[in-house]
């Protein structure tokens, strides 16, 4: 079992005594508790009443946040001719087809977002095995999967932020940087917990949001009150 720092034991326990708390107010703990040498990032967790198991329940998509999330990330485009020059001004780190494809298959995974033209799903596809269990396969559904390959790589340049929930119904995202404002943290966690909310599975029955936690890189979370 690892042991966890002294520091760590006192913030959890600190994190537990006042039961659930407005978003400012969770904020401004997590702020206090982050005092190491390197920007943390801050964490929004929502658990939902799906059944993750139903294809007709599971919440996914994307969100460019307001304030953006504090990193560039790396992009790579599926694309030829003129659309990969657009992507590469766009700010991909690689573009390609063929040569792009295999480059991938042969295992180089130096990049956190691929996008794709739809005319080379049919090769992109062979890739599934190597990018899905990595969260990186494009898809139509979470809009990586488009004809507008320029402007899809300038979103997920500045922080476009893709989620899915996982087998236990909880959906989570980076909303930020503990170097944030207050306002800017609160305006990108209303804007993450609105989108979840507007996208209530039909088939879902009972409570849907069961609750919500915020947390930094290296502190325990802080439960949102719900009203």
């Amino acid at each position: 079992m690892r042991k966890r720092s002294r520091r760590y034991n006192k913030t959890t326990e600190d994190s537990n005594s006042n039961g659930p708390l407005a978003l400012n107010e969770a904020i401004s703990k997590i702020k206090g508790w982050a005092n190491t040498k390197f920007d943390q990032s801050v964490e929004c967790v929502i658990l939902l009443g799906i059944d993750a198991r139903q294809a007709d329940q599971i919440v996914r998509g994307a969100i460019s946040l307001p304030h953006g999330i504090g990193k560039t990330l790396r992009v790579i485009a599926f694309c030829e001719g003129d659309d990969a020059a657009a992507a590469k001004e766009a700010g991909a780190t690689e573009v390609g087809g063929d040569e792009l494809v295999e480059k991938v298959a042969g295992g180089w995974l130096d990049f956190d977002v691929a996008v794709a033209h739809p005319k080379l799903m049919g090769k992109v596809g062979k890739l599934g095995r190597v990018l899905g269990p990595q969260g990186k396969m494009p898809s139509p559904k979470n809009g990586t999967v488009t004809p507008k390959i320029a402007d899809t790589v300038k979103d997920y340049a500045a922080g476009k932020v893709d989620f899915r929930n996982d087998s236990g119904g909880n959906v989570h995202a980076v909303i930020g940087k503990v170097s944030f404002e207050d306002k800017q943290l609160e305006e990108n966690a209303n804007a993450f917990m609105t989108t979840i909310k507007n996208m209530k599975p039909s088939s879902v029955k009972g409570t849907y949001v069961k609750n919500i936690y915020l947390s930094a890189t290296m502190s325990p979370s802080v439960e949102l009150s719900l009203t």
